[in-house]
């Protein structure tokens, strides 16, 4: 199993920017997904979560309204649409997969979810 994360760069504040996450190796459509980041200095902290049929998120308190994650079970793919962004944002992004959604949408810092990608570093610059 392999997820691997993309899409993160240098942003201004209040800027946007679109990560992706694909995966292989499993069948993705029976999985739940999301995304956790880790800034410099702090744990990693839950950021949203996603169902196998995408019709139930959730999302971490700092990035309610702002964040939206999505996903294309066809391309094996979920995305973290990330708006408004602040410099309180930056850090490394990381996809996560795991059959439940409970193990993924959780701030148990045991962080249970199967598999997770290498992160994809986010900046947002002042």
């Amino acid at each position: 199993v392999q997820l691997q994360a993309s899409g993160g760069g240098l942003v201004p504040a209040g800027g946007s920017l679109r990560l992706s996450c694909v995966a292989s190796g499993l069948r993705f459509g029976d999985y739940a997904a999301g995304w956790y980041r880790q800034a410099p200095g702090k744990e990693r902290e839950f950021v949203a979560a996603i169902n196998w049929s995408g019709r139930t998120k959730y999302y971490g308190d700092s990035v309610k309204g702002r964040f939206t994650i999505s996903r294309d079970n066809a391309e094996n793919m979920t995305y973290l649409q990330m708006n408004s962004l602040k410099l309180e944002d930056t850090a490394v992004y990381y996809c996560a997969a795991d059959l439940k959604l409970e193990e993924i949408a959780t701030t148990d810092p045991k962080m249970p979810a199967d598999y997770w990608g290498k992160g994809t570093l986010v900046t947002v610059s002042s």
